[in-house]
């Protein structure tokens, strides 16, 4: 049994609303050579929690006028730049994370604030991945570079849809995320992509992913043969 519990979708749509929330609690299902396979179990009372708080984290809209979402921002900078003081929550200096403006708070209406707890997600627990991708580092970047944090909204979008998740526990859904990200920077350098291909390095990814989480000795995230690119 695939103790993340996934249904892979088979469409490739790249928008919407993820059409696991609000199904029920007590099957798991993944996809199996063109057919999908239920198993029915029973969530135990933490499992629950766990999915119930997944589902709300994944409907809350990011608010710039919250101060706990002002927060989590001045959090992200701090874990990306820790020797670095920030001017404001509206400034140039985040540009340089790769925001597509001045108010990072604009960029986060695909996946809303579940997007920048991913990115927070991935800068505090796997910190030198987070770095080497953030700054670039290793490899031959092509001419056009991804913007950093603008492709880990799109990330975080990617997931939500590709996944139908009827998950057992929340930390699988955040540990995909981070196996995501590095497989999508592997693929850009491997492709010497640019900027206007970021889309099909995106949909690759996706496929990637996908075959992957299928493979009959993958029982958790960390089975995945691209979790060894974390660190």
């Amino acid at each position: 049994m695939k103790c993340f519990g996934v249904v892979i979708k088979s469409d490739d749509a790249t928008s919407g609303t993820p059409t696991w929330i609000g199904k029920g609690l007590t099957c798991v299902c993944f996809k199996r050579k063109g057919s999908y396979e239920r198993i029915c179990i029973n969530l135990t009372p933490l499992q629950e929690e766990r999915l119930k708080r997944l589902k709300h984290r994944m409907k809350i809209y990011f608010d710039a006028s919250r101060p706990d979402h002002q927060e989590a921002l001045r959090a992200l900078w701090s874990a990306t730049y820790p020797d670095r003081e920030l001017h404001g929550l509206i400034s140039d200096q985040w540009k340089e994370m790769g925001w597509q403006g001045r108010d990072p708070s604009t960029d986060f209406r695909g996946a809303g604030f579940i997007s920048l707890e991913n990115l927070l997600f991935f800068a505090k627990t796997f910190s030198i991945s987070f770095q080497r991708l953030l700054k670039k580092q290793g490899g031959k970047r092509s001419a056009w570079e991804y913007p950093f944090a603008v492709a880990g909204v799109n990330i975080t979008f990617m997931i939500m849809q590709m996944l139908d998740l009827d998950a057992k526990n929340e930390w699988a859904f955040d540990l995909l995320y981070c196996v995501a990200f590095v497989v999508m920077d592997k693929q850009w350098l491997e492709k010497n992509a640019t900027y206007m291909e970021f889309n099909d390095v995106l949909k690759s990814t996706r496929a990637q992913v996908e075959r992957e989480l299928l493979m009959d000795d993958v029982l958790r995230i960390e089975d995945m043969p691209s979790y060894a690119l974390l660190s």
